[in-house]
């Protein structure tokens, strides 16, 4: 994929940079309706990740004529492809990874500019002004004909701490509950912004937040990180602002006191009511709230806390960004910060030995980890499961991890099971960690499915050693083959196309 020279700051410019591209992006004008036709469609173009098949990596996708919504558009697969990650976010598919990580440690604070320096002020609906309607002015689309309501899968919820000050972006479930008001899905003890809302609860005060759709990629990558790499204090937005060497630029909020990101296509404002739960699946009575990175439809959470829209603002012409929850989009999201996580850990505790890790698809970014693992000396044998341990700590939802020697591409699952099936042995090489809290959305982690589960959310967590013992490394030498100037014989054959294995 040829990196072009497109300044990427806003989601605008990077859809710019994807046009130079061939195959990235597509658009169409046919009418589709947001509520599950349109997660439909793009379920055969591109979703991929964990979404029943049939499904494939394929391009973004722009949908020009929206039923209900005039003047806007809907895009959704932006991050589903890594190549296209990488070509956003200027580096190679297997070193995002490793620039997420040098990001964490370099981080540049975003700054606040003023309101006729943010494009998402162009247009102003108050939610006091007659027929204010949410419903009416976010195109939020559903994923099926089952889920809870309309959802906003990709905004850029942003908050402060209620005592210190301290902010953080977050990206969480929000569902359209009525003209203003959202529900809001925050992952027990897995949220920055849990804790901010939790501390303004018990004061008895709503907690303010904005929530900013449609925004450059680095920011909505950089935003998946959790602790223990961006502990409580940590703003995820000075992670994108290293990635592009230019702090992210926020706008005061006109209704709340909070700040929002200036060049979003979308912003909201409002506040975390305290003390009032409503039930997510209240307007369908369907039971399910959406599809979620496992590939099943996770269930509607009976009490979820209510966001009170104050306003929203946008962009002329604005751009709705979303996403498939169980899609390749996820994955990446996820996926890529969880392994920068990784590589930090490791690399602090056994620096040059851990060669590369993939937060593969299959775990949507976060239930497994193929780990590509280097043995130099004999007093290496061991150290691969310790980083193992490492992983575990450093992303505390990984389920399953896999260790792979460094002749092993750990991105390509071919090479990835032929190492299980020829330097693997079940009886030696499988270490199993029971009764480990994981991530609660895993629907076989409760005590129906197995007699060792005591509760719901914990695990037994595994490592599968595929790693040959160092001592008999000379007897597992790959068949080498000749290397060739393969363009002399084929030359428009790519091997680094989105097809090449390796």
């Amino acid at each position: 994929m040829t990196k072009k020279t497109v300044k990427v700051h806003d989601l605008r410019s990077a859809l710019e940079l994807l046009k130079t591209v061939p195959g990235q992006l597509i658009e169409t004008n046919e009418p589709v309706d947001p509520h599950a036709e349109l997660s439909g469609v793009y379920r055969y173009v591109g979703a991929g990740g964990t979404v029943q098949r049939p499904t494939r990596i394929g391009p973004a996708m722009m949908f020009n004529n929206v039923k209900g919504h005039e003047n806007a558009k809907v895009l959704i697969g932006l991050l589903a492809s890594r190549e296209r990650v990488a070509l956003m976010l200027g580096t190679k598919p297997e070193r995002l990874g490793f620039l997420l990580k040098d990001a964490v440690k370099n981080p540049i604070a975003p700054v606040t500019v003023p309101e006729t320096e943010a494009p998402c002020r162009e247009v102003i609906h108050l939610a006091t002004d007659p027929g204010f309607d949410i419903r009416k002015l976010v195109p939020a689309p559903t994923n099926t004909e089952e889920d809870a309501g309309p959802y906003i899968t990709l905004g850029m919820c942003y908050a402060s701490d209620p005592e210190t000050g301290e902010s953080d972006v977050t990206i969480h479930r929000l569902c359209l509950q009525s003209k203003d008001e959202l529900s809001i899905w925050i992952t027990p003890g897995a949220r920055h912004i849990g804790d901010f809302y939790k501390k303004a609860e018990e004061a008895g005060k709503p907690l303010p937040i904005s929530i900013s759709i449609g925004v450059d990629p680095a920011i909505e990558i950089g935003a998946c990180f959790e602790p223990p790499t961006t502990p409580i204090g940590y703003d995820e937005l000075c992670v994108a602002g290293a990635i592009r060497n230019e702090a992210v630029k926020m706008v005061k909020c006109l209704t709340v006191n909070e700040r929002a990101i200036a060049n979003a296509e979308y912003v909201i404002e409002g506040e975390l009511m305290p003390g009032i739960r409503v039930r997510e699946d209240q307007n369908t009575n369907t039971g399910k709230a959406m599809p979620e990175f496992p590939g099943y439809t996770g269930p509607a959470v009976q009490s979820m806390p209510i966001i009170k829209v104050k306003a929203v603002t946008h962009r002329r012409n604005p751009i709705m960004q979303t996403c498939i929850g169980a899609s390749e989009e996820h994955v990446n999201m996820a996926g890529i910060p969880t392994e920068a996580s990784i590589l930090q850990m490791v690399e602090k505790a056994m620096p040059g030995r851990l060669i590369n890790v993939y937060a593969h698809s299959s775990g949507g970014g976060k239930y497994m980890a193929i780990m590509q693992f280097k043995k130099t000396i004999p007093s290496d044998e061991g150290r691969q499961r310790q980083a193992a341990l490492l992983a575990f700590a450093a992303f505390s939802e990984l389920k399953h991890i896999i260790l792979v020697d460094e002749d092993v591409d750990p991105f390509c699952t071919n090479d990835v099971l032929w190492a299980l099936n020829t330097r693997y042995q079940g009886d030696i090489d499988t270490i199993n960690i029971p009764g480990v809290r994981c991530h609660p959305l895993d629907p076989s982690q409760t005590p129906a499915f197995s007699h060792s589960i005591r509760e719901i959310g914990v695990s037994c967590k595994t490592i599968f050693d595929c790693t040959v013992p160092f001592k008999l490394k000379d007897h597992f030498q790959r068949a080498k083959f000749k290397d060739v100037d393969l363009k002399r014989f084929v030359p428009d054959l790519n091997v680094g196309d989105d097809n090449y294995c390796g």
